[in-house]
């Protein structure tokens, strides 16, 4: 029956629902939802914003602008618990995830819809294009699509089309989701991995599309970088825990950086200085050469703060690993909320 009903209603042209979770994205949802109402997708596209913002902005900004956009509250303020309360609030069968920092290319929601009918799969998705306009931005760019800076995740650095185990945001068949309960509201971030994780465990597929490419907005700063890559590790490290088969190769680069620069520290106090000199010295000739490699493919000055990109990202993401993540109850974080709409939850 279930096949059936989907051969029927999921091709081109059937409705779709985008779901939006924002928080304090007054500057960037506007354009957010300027590339989706520019879509020229056949059918119905109902978009709905799950707002969990400190202030008025946001919304009073989707009034005045978009006044078709349906807008509710995420009180809880968490990137699951909106995406869950959009998803509910959705009326069609069709749920395409977007973020309020991302921007769909022309046709991407044909494209997408076509490849969710064709596949079979619960989830069809693609890459993150990290698009840059500051020096910083840019190198971050740089780093985020390298293997030295992803850990080879397809989503990052593209591949072929096909099965995978996790995907840049994506469309849903929606009795997928509604099977396995939605969304974790107890994760902060790495939220869209373990959800995949979980279609996966119940026998259904991810598909990855590589022409699907969704542009995003790196972060600006160091300190931000750091924050990010910090939590991102912190809540990869609660979600390896919760399901240790899922775990990765490329999960457990930053942690053992992280170790062997501590051992090295270790060394170095206990009169060894040759011997603690190994592991710094091969990182950095290892950041180094990786770095001038990806300027190469690139041609772009702002690689020159690449190096230290990198560390950036490789150390907080290996620090936070090793830190145990406050999970949320009720969807409410035990720490620090998370921005909603900032981007892919899951760094590598």
């Amino acid at each position: 029956m279930r096949g059936e009903t989907e051969e029927v209603t999921l091709a081109v042209g059937s409705p779709v629902s985008v779901v939006i979770p924002a928080r304090n994205a007054e500057t960037t949802l506007p354009e957010t939802l300027e590339a989706i109402f520019s879509q020229d997708y056949p059918g119905e596209v109902e978009v709905i914003v799950a707002d969990g913002s400190d202030t008025a902005a946001t919304a009073e900004v989707v009034r005045r602008e978009y006044p078709q956009v349906r807008l509710i509250r995420n009180h809880d303020q968490g990137i699951p618990a909106g995406l869950n309360r959009a998803i509910e609030a959705a009326s069609h069968r069709i749920i395409v995830r977007c973020d309020a920092h991302a921007i769909f290319p022309p046709g991407y929601l044909r494209r997408i819809v076509e490849t969710l009918a064709a596949t079979g799969a619960a989830n069809v998705g693609g890459r993150q294009d990290p698009i840059g306009t500051s020096v910083f931005e840019r190198a971050s760019a740089a780093a985020i699509t390298s293997r030295l800076g992803s850990g080879g995740a397809r989503y990052r650095i593209g591949g072929s089309e096909g099965p995978i185990d996790t995907v840049y945001l994506g469309a849903f068949r929606r009795e997928a989701l509604e099977a396995i309960g939605g969304y974790d509201h107890s994760l902060a971030r790495n939220e869209d991995y373990e959800l995949n994780w979980r279609l996966r465990e119940r026998g259904e597929m991810v598909w990855f599309d590589p022409d699907l490419a969704v542009a995003y907005r790196p972060r600006s700063g160091f300190r931000a970088l750091a924050r990010q890559y910090f939590d991102y590790g912190r809540w990869k490290s609660s979600v390896l825990r919760q399901y240790p088969a899922s775990i990765r190769t490329r999960h457990l680069a930053p942690p053992l950086l992280v170790m062997g620069l501590a051992a090295s520290a270790a060394l170095a106090l206990a009169g060894a200085p040759t011997l603690a000199a190994a592991v710094p010295a091969a990182y950095l000739v290892t950041l180094l050469a990786g770095s001038v490699t990806i300027g190469i493919r690139r041609r772009d000055w702002a690689v020159v703060l690449l190096p230290l990109v990198l560390a950036t990202m490789h150390l907080s993401w290996g620090v936070g690993f090793f830190l145990k993540a406050h999970r949320m109850k009720n969807g409410k974080p035990g720490g620090r909320s998370s921005g909603a709409g900032e981007g892919a939850s899951d760094s590598r």
